[in-house]
């Protein structure tokens, strides 16, 4: 039997970000994990993680919650760096 850890294991992503994508999403964990899979495996799909993560920062700044943005913020900056490709790219 595979445990919520070894799914994370197999999506490429972090539990941060998965957890972003459920939040974004309004989804379970384990099924924002597949999803986020997905959308890392496809061509463009970490640049829609990485709006995802975006929009959830600027949700909770507008809600006035600073440390759940600083949350986002910490996520995003990891799933950045874990996928340098995104500085690259043109928005």
């Amino acid at each position: 039997m595979l445990t919520y850890k070894d799914c994370v294991g197999l999506t490429g992503l972090e539990e941060g970000e998965i957890e972003a994508i459920a939040h974004h999403e309004c989804l379970p964990e384990i099924v924002a994990a597949e999803f986020g899979c997905c959308l890392v495996n496809r061509a463009g799909g970490e640049r829609i993680i990485d709006q995802m993560i975006r929009d959830d920062i600027d949700a909770a700044e507008r809600h006035r919650q600073p440390r759940v943005a600083m949350h986002w913020q910490a996520v995003l900056r990891q799933f950045e760096a874990n996928h340098p490709q995104l500085q690259s790219e043109t928005v």
